[in-house]
């Protein structure tokens, strides 16, 4: 564990000065991230102004919705950039690279393949919208709440971290995975961002079991704002998080272990 945290350091230390050696345009960069994030909660917002509510749920109560995607979002890129890209690394050759060293596969696609500027982007964000709205909608923070906050970040982060790990696995045997990836992740994360209760039983049924997005920022919002909608589900959901994340991320797991023998280098 100690190799894998001083492996993990390095790699950060050198991303970032990698990132960082020309500072207006890393500084650019993370500030248009920023911006084009922003710019769907703006439009939200403005329009709330007109119709105060989403299903009960006031704006507040969704900018603390919003930033649990984001918070999560740019932890997420810090250790599964690679996994995001990942069929990027088997058609230029890189995947080769990664296989004849002595760390494992999977650890070393974890700990190198960082996107701090677009990290820190959302990860700024995430945070702006924290602190805007859990004052306003009354959130009271103790040791209990505070430890549920983290593990439901951590949990949020394993479910992302086991999409792309799956459609990494995919990608063994049809190389590539744009399209699962736009339908799976990118477009499900867009109805995430709205109270799971507004939806039919269907989009319900994929953010629940398909691509659990629900317990990303849904339930673990549900705990701390109890909104009358949470009636619709068994009360326990809004417990499990960190349990979800890790078994999903055991299953993809053990899915890219019996995969990855599938393997065909591009010779490059």
């Amino acid at each position: 564990m100690r190799d894998i945290l001083s492996l993990f350091f390095a790699y950060a230390k050198s991303g970032l000065k990698s990132r960082f050696q020309y500072k207006v345009d890393a500084i650019v960069v993370i500030f248009a991230v920023f911006l084009r994030e922003a710019g769907g909660i703006i439009a939200m917002y403005l329009a709330l102004q007109k119709f105060g509510t989403v299903n009960g749920w006031s704006i507040d109560e969704l900018l603390f919705l919003f930033s649990l995607i984001f918070i999560t979002y740019g932890i997420f890129i810090v250790f599964f950039m690679a996994l995001r890209d990942f069929p990027d690394w088997i058609k230029h050759g890189d995947f080769d690279r990664v296989m004849v060293r002595p760390r494992g596969v999977l650890t070393q696609l974890v700990l190198c393949g960082a996107d701090w500027l677009a990290a820190f982007g959302h990860g700024t964000l995430g945070l702006l919208l924290l602190l805007v709205s859990a004052n306003r909608v009354g959130i009271e923070w103790d040791v209990k709440t505070v430890l549920y906050y983290v593990m439901c970040v951590a949990g949020g982060v394993l479910i992302q971290g086991a999409v792309f790990l799956t459609f990494s696995a995919i990608t063994f045997y049809v190389l590539e995975t744009g399209s699962l990836k736009e339908i799976f992740y990118w477009n499900m994360r867009k109805f995430a961002i709205y109270p799971l209760s507004i939806y039919n039983k269907f989009i319900q049924a994929i953010l629940l079991i398909v691509v659990p997005f629900a317990f990303v920022n849904y339930f673990p919002a549900q705990f701390f704002l109890r909104k009358p909608d949470m009636a619709q589900y068994p009360g326990w959901l809004m417990y499990i998080t960190p349990a979800v994340g890790v078994a999903m991320y055991l299953l993809a797991y053990a899915f890219w272990r019996f995969s990855l023998r599938f393997y065909k280098s591009t010779g490059n």
